[in-house]
C-alpha cells in the first residue's frame, strides 16, 4: 500500500502536463478514480487502474479536485480523476411547485444546481432514493423528473 500526504500539483500546470505526457507515453501513468462526494475527504483508500493500492491522507488545507497530481516520480505518477457526476433534473409545472421541489431539496440537504426552468440534483446515491422522497411532487404532475447521464 502506498501512502500519499501531498498534492504535488495539477494535471494541468505546462510543467506537470508534460512530464505526465512522457509517462504516459511509457505506461507509466496510474489514474485513481474517486466519487466527487469524496473530494473534499482528507482520508480515503483506493485503487488505481493498475492496481496499486493508495491511502490518500492530506493536510487541513488540502482538497482533491479533477486532475490532482497526487504522485509524480521519475518513474510513475498518480492522477486523480472525478467520476462523472449524475443529476435529477427536476422540472416544475408552476411556481408554486417549484417552491415545493426546492423545499425538498433543501430539508434533505441536497446538493443542487439551477439552469433555467429546472433544478438539478447531484445523485450521491441510487436515483431511487431520491425518487421516492419525491413521489408525492411527481406523482399528481407537480414536477417532472429526469436524470442527466
Amino acid at each position: 500500500m502506498m501512502t500519499v500526504t501531498r498534492i504535488v500539483g495539477s494535471a494541468s500546470e505546462p510543467a506537470i502536463a508534460e512530464r505526465l505526457h512522457e509517462l504516459e507515453h511509457r505506461n507509466r501513468l496510474e489514474i485513481l478514480v474517486i466519487d466527487r462526494a469524496d473530494a473534499s475527504r482528507r482520508r480515503l483508500r483506493g485503487k488505481t487502474d493498475k492496481g496499486t493500492d493508495i491511502a490518500v491522507a492530506l493536510g487541513r488545507d488540502d482538497k482533491l479536485s479533477d486532475g490532482t497530481v497526487i504522485l509524480l516520480e521519475a518513474d510513475r505518477a498518480v492522477v486523480v480523476r472525478m467520476n462523472e457526476e449524475r443529476w435529477l433534473q427536476l422540472v416544475a409545472r408552476d411556481a408554486d411547485a417549484a417552491l415545493q421541489a426546492g423545499y425538498c431539496a433543501g430539508n434533505h440537504h441536497w446538493r443542487v444546481r439551477f439552469v433555467p426552468g429546472a433544478l438539478l440534483v447531484a445523485l450521491q446515491g441510487p436515483a431511487e432514493h431520491y425518487l421516492s422522497r419525491l413521489e408525492e411532487l411527481t406523482r399528481d404532475g407537480r414536477i417532472r423528473v429526469a436524470i442527466d447521464e
